[in-house]
């Protein structure tokens, strides 16, 4: 088919999805984990970053787990290519790309705070807005595909002259 950029391009941004996410998890996990670690036993309320840090981390972390998971959808959708895996991949696609549209506006908040903010803090807001239109491209390239009918089944196709048991209930295909 003359239009077929649907599969290759989503092919290539699901890696440069993963990779990214992963990195950003990792990142968000690792200043998580400092954050815990240099207030055990203190009873003031500093962080190491800003005021911006504490809403900051769960938000990229969740952001990251979310994309990584619309990531996983995409591979199965990328396996079956069926009207059915679209619908759920782009919801899991949607969902995270508005957390991490959350997430990059926190960082640019962040950004805009300034002080007390360590190189994996700046590190993870780039990732963070570098994923925002990453994620938004994965998700206008899943699109591609069903607008131009690429291997995509249509639940108006004639599927039930192929295969007649197609849809049947399980007694009655006995």
């Amino acid at each position: 088919m003359a239009f077929d950029i649907g599969k290759g391009l989503m092919a290539l941004l699901m890696v440069v999805n993963f990779c990214l996410y992963f990195i950003a998890a990792c990142l968000a996990g690792s200043i998580l984990n400092r954050n815990l670690d240099v207030n055990v036993g203190r009873n003031d309320d500093l962080q190491t970053g800003n005021v911006a840090t504490v809403v900051f981390i769960p938000i990229a972390l969740i952001a990251s787990m979310v994309g990584l998971a619309s990531v996983f959808a995409g591979a199965n959708h990328a396996h079956i290519r069926r009207a059915e895996s679209l619908a759920a991949v782009s919801a899991t696609s949607t969902v995270a790309w508005l957390l991490t549209l959350l997430a990059m506006g926190i960082a640019c908040k962040e950004i805009h705070t300034g002080y007390g903010r360590s190189k994996r803090l700046k590190t993870l807001e780039a990732f963070m807005i570098i994923l925002s239109l990453f994620e938004l491209l994965y998700l206008l390239a899943l699109h591609v595909g069903s607008i131009f009918h690429e291997g995509h089944s249509s639940p108006s196709s004639n599927r039930a002259v192929k295969d007649p048991n197609l849809g049947t209930p399980a007694a009655t295909a006995v």
